[in-house]
């Protein structure tokens, strides 16, 4: 049995090719071809672009978040450390406390 190497594309390729196959005029048959990919690719692709928009295609496995979405992340992220903060200065009041 042979082994195939999965091709990865980019972000740019595959917005390119979701464009190429919506022009007018263009198949995605031809577009594939054209490219040297499988049709089924561009469907995947164009199903994809039409749920998330310019955030599809991060790359990674990693998902691309709006503005609005990293500044949540990013006080999440603050808040647990002030938690964290908060909580090691309980331990050492009751600490210190205990000593006197």
């Amino acid at each position: 049995m042979g082994t195939h190497a999965r091709r990865k594309y980019d972000a740019e390729f595959k917005r390119q090719a979701v464009r190429l196959s919506l022009e007018e005029g263009r198949t995605v048959f031809g577009v594939a071809e054209g490219l040297g990919i499988h049709k089924d690719l561009i469907y995947q692709w164009r199903k994809q672009m039409k749920k998330e928009g310019e955030l599809a295609f991060p790359g990674n496995g990693k998902h691309l978040l709006t503005e609005e979405q990293q500044r949540i992340k990013d006080l999440e992220k603050k808040l647990k450390d002030v938690e964290l903060e908060r909580d090691i200065l309980k331990k050492a009041l009751a600490i210190f406390s205990q000593a006197q």
